[in-house]
C-alpha cells in the first residue's frame, strides 16, 4: 500500500467528491428529499388524503364506497351547454378542464388524471329537452351541485391536515451540496482556492416531546495555484431535547395530531349529515316544482272551463234564460282564472330555474321533470278512513271533536317517545356536538400543561471538524469518537410570568363550559325536529284526507249545479257554478300540496333521524321502521 502523503490526499479528494456525487444523486432520486414533479406531488397528497378518508369512513359508517374530489371533463352541464346551444361567457363556464393553461401552469397531466379519477355520466341525452326522475335529479345533483362538490373538499381538506401532523413525527431528512471557487487578487502571490462542501441532517420527533437532531457534514478546500494543497473535513453532530416538565408526555405533545384526527372523523360525519339534507332538500325542491306544474295545468284547465262557462251565459243571456248581471259575473271569473294562470306560470317556470341552479346545471338549459313522479305519491285511500261526523245527529246534541289520532296512519308516523330514542343514538351532528366537549377537556388539559415550569435536558456530541476556504493548508480532519466533544445541559425556566398562559388557561375552561351548552342545544334541537316532523306528519295526513273529501265534494257540485242550469232550474244561478268550479281548483291544488308535504315530511324524519342512507352517487335507501328499536309503533 503506498504510504505517499499525496496520494493519500487524493484519495481523500476522491473520496469527498464522490461522496457529492451520491448524495446529488440520492437527492435527485427523492431518496433523501422530495424532488418530484408537481405532478408526483399531486399523486402523493391524494394518495395520502384517500388513504385517510377511505381508513376512517369504513370504521365510522361501515360502508366501502369510492370517494373523490376529481371534476369529470365532461360534465352534464358542459353536454347541456354544447348540445343545446345555450350561450356562455367563457370556456370555464364548460369546467375547469376546458380553462385554457397559462403558461407556467405547472401540472400537464392534472387535467388527464382528475378526468380519470372521476365516476362516468350516466347516458344522459341532451341534444333535446332533458327529461329526469326524481333519482335521475338526485345523481345530477351528486355529480354537479357546487355545494356538495365544497362538502367533498372539506373532508379531503381535514385529511390533508392530519396528514401534515403525521409527518412532523416522521424522520425528516435534508441534504445540501455547495461549492464554489475563491479568487484573491490581493494576496501575494495570488490565489485561487476551490471547495466543495456536503450537508446531511435528519430530525426525529417523537411523541412524548422528545426532539434528536444528527447532521453530518463532508468538507474539501483545495488551492488550485501555488502549491495545490487540499484539506478534507469531516464533521457530526447530534443532539437530543427531553422535556421532563411543560411541553413533556405524550398528551400535550399529541394533542395536534389527536384534534387532527378527530376533525377529520367530524368532517366525515358532517359529510354523510350533509348528503341526507342535501338529498331531502332535492326531493322537496323537485316535489315543489311538480306540484306547481300541477297547479298551472289546474288553473289552465279553470281558464278553459270558464271561457267555455262564458260562452254558454252569453247564449242564455241572449235567449233571456240568464239576466246580464250573472254574464258579467261569469266574465269577471274569466279575467281572474287567467290571472291566476299567468301567475302560476311565472312561478313554476321561477321555481324550476332555481331547482337547476341547485343542481349546478346552467338554468336555461331545456329541462323537464317526470310528472309521473307526482302520480306516485300516496293519497289518502292510503290511510284508514276518517271517521265521518253523524249527520243524522240533532241539531240540539252535544258536539264532540274526533282527537288528532296517529291510529291508521303512515308506517314512519312513530311514537314520539320512540322517534327520540332512535334520533339520539343515531344524529351525527350530536356525535359532534359530545366530541367537541371532549375536545375541550382536552384543550384545558393542555392550557393547564403551559402554566408549569420548563425543565429540558439537552445533550451534544460533536466530532470532527469543518472546512473554509482558508483552511487549505490544515490537516485533515477526521471522525475520531474518542476526540469528540460530549454536552450535557439541564434548562429550568422557572413559571415567573404566566399572564398570557393563565388567561388562555381561564378562556379553555370558559370554551368548555360553552361547548356543554352547545351539546346541550343540539340534543334539545334532535328532539324538537323529531316531534315537529312528526306533528308535520300528522297534519299532512289529516290535512290530505280533508282535501280528499273536500275535492270529492267539489266534483258533485259542480256536476250538480251544471245539471240545473242546463236544466233551466230557475234555483240555479250562474254565480253558483262558479263558486263550486273555484272550490274545485283550490281542492285540487290543496289535495296535490298535502300529498307533497305527507312525502316531505317522511324524508325529513328519515333525516332527522339519521336513517336515510345516501350513497356516493346521490341515491338513498329508505328505513324500515319494522328495524327501529323495540318497543316503539306507530
Amino acid at each position: 500500500m503506498s504510504s505517499n502523503p499525496s496520494d493519500v490526499r487524493c484519495r481523500q479528494d476522491s473520496v469527498v467528491l464522490l461522496g457529492s456525487a451520491v448524495l446529488l444523486a440520492a437527492l435527485a432520486a427523492g431518496t433523501l428529499g422530495s424532488c418530484r414533479s408537481p405532478a408526483g406531488h399531486r399523486e402523493d397528497a391524494d394518495a395520502a388524503a384517500y388513504g385517510i378518508i377511505d381508513s376512517v369512513r369504513k370504521d365510522l359508517v361501515g360502508q366501502d364506497e369510492h370517494f373523490t374530489i376529481a371534476t369529470a371533463a365532461d360534465t352534464l352541464r358542459r353536454r347541456l351547454l354544447l348540445d343545446q346551444s345555450l350561450p356562455h361567457s367563457d370556456p370555464s363556464s364548460l369546467g375547469s378542464h376546458d380553462v385554457p393553461r397559462i403558461e407556467q401552469w405547472p401540472d400537464e397531466s392534472y387535467a388527464a388524471a382528475a378526468a380519470a379519477a372521476a365516476a362516468p355520466m350516466p347516458p344522459w341525452q341532451t341534444q333535446s329537452t332533458l327529461r329526469i326522475s326524481l333519482l335521475d335529479a338526485l345523481q345530477i345533483a351528486a355529480r354537479n351541485s357546487r355545494e356538495y362538490q365544497q362538502q367533498k373538499e372539506l373532508v379531503f381538506r381535514a385529511a390533508l391536515a392530519l396528514d401534515l401532523e403525521c409527518d412532523h413525527f416522521q424522520m425528516t431528512w435534508a441534504g445540501l451540496i455547495s461549492g464554489g471557487i475563491e479568487r484573491d487578487l490581493g494576496a501575494d502571490p495570488e490565489t485561487t482556492t476551490a471547495f466543495v462542501t456536503n450537508d446531511i441532517g435528519v430530525v426525529q420527533r417523537f411523541e412524548n416531546g422528545v426532539v434528536m437532531t444528527l447532521n453530518l457534514a463532508f468538507d474539501l478546500v483545495k488551492l488550485l495555484t501555488l502549491g495545490q494543497d487540499s484539506s478534507f473535513g469531516a464533521f457530526a453532530d447530534a443532539t437530543i431535547a427531553v422535556p421532563l416538565l411543560r411541553g413533556s408526555g405524550s398528551f400535550v405533545v399529541r394533542e395536534p395530531l389527536q384534534q387532527a384526527e378527530r376533525d377529520v372523523v367530524y368532517a366525515i360525519y358532517g359529510f354523510e349529515r350533509f348528503k341526507r339534507v342535501f338529498a331531502v332538500q332535492v326531493a322537496t325542491a323537485y316535489y315543489d316544482v311538480l306540484q306547481l306544474q300541477h297547479q298551472v295545468d289546474n288553473e289552465l284547465e279553470n281558464y278553459r272551463y270558464l271561457i267555455a262557462a262564458t260562452r254558454r251565459a252569453r247564449r242564455m243571456a241572449e235567449a233571456q234564460r240568464m239576466d246580464q248581471v250573472q254574464v258579467d259575473q261569469t266574465v269577471q271569473k274569466e279575467l281572474k282564472a287567467r290571472d291566476s294562470w299567468v301567475q302560476a306560470s311565472r312561478t313554476a317556470d321561477a321555481r324550476l330555474d332555481a331547482f337547476k341552479l341547485s343542481l349546478g346545471l346552467p338554468v336555461d338549459a331545456h329541462i323537464e321533470l317526470d310528472a309521473a313522479e307526482l302520480d306516485a305519491l300516496v293519497d289518502a285511500s292510503a290511510f284508514k278512513p276518517r271517521a265521518a261526523d253523524d249527520e243524522r245527529a240533532p241539531a240540539d246534541a252535544p258536539v264532540v271533536i274526533r282527537p288528532l289520532s296517529r291510529d291508521g296512519g303512515g308506517r314512519f308516523e312513530l311514537l314520539p317517545e320512540t322517534a327520540v330514542e332512535v334520533a339520539l343514538q343515531h344524529r351525527l351532528d350530536l356525535r359532534v356536538a359530545v366530541g367537541r366537549v371532549f375536545d375541550a377537556q382536552r384543550g384545558v388539559a393542555v392550557a393547564a400543561d403551559r402554566l408549569r415550569a420548563d425543565l429540558t435536558l439537552f445533550g451534544s456530541a460533536t466530532i470532527g471538524d469543518r472546512r473554509t476556504l482558508g483552511d487549505a493548508a490544515l490537516q485533515n480532519a477526521n471522525l475520531r469518537p474518542k476526540e469528540g466533544r460530549y454536552t450535557a445541559l439541564a434548562a429550568v425556566g422557572l413559571p415567573l410570568e404566566r399572564t398570557a398562559e393563565r388567561n388562555l388557561f381561564r378562556i379553555s375552561e370558559i370554551e368548555f363550559e360553552q361547548f356543554v351548552r352547545d351539546a346541550q342545544l343540539v340534543e334539545d334541537q334532535v328532539k324538537l325536529d323529531v316531534r315537529e316532523d312528526l306533528r308535520v306528519l300528522l297534519e299532512a295526513r289529516e290535512r290530505l284526507q280533508i282535501q280528499s273529501q273536500s275535492f270529492q265534494l267539489a266534483e258533485r257540485r259542480v256536476d250538480v249545479v251544471s245539471r240545473l242550469l242546463q236544466a233551466g232550474m230557475p234555483q240555479a244561478k250562474a254565480r253558483d257554478l262558479l263558486d263550486a268550479q273555484t272550490d274545485l281548483i283550490d281542492s285540487k291544488n290543496s289535495l296535490a300540496i298535502e300529498r307533497v308535504r305527507y312525502r316531505v315530511a317522511e324524508l325529513a324524519l328519515q333525516r332527522d333521524l339519521e336513517l336515510l342512507q345516501v350513497d356516493s352517487n346521490g341515491l338513498w335507501t329508505e328505513v324500515d321502521p319494522a328495524t327501529l328499536a323495540a318497543g316503539g309503533g306507530h
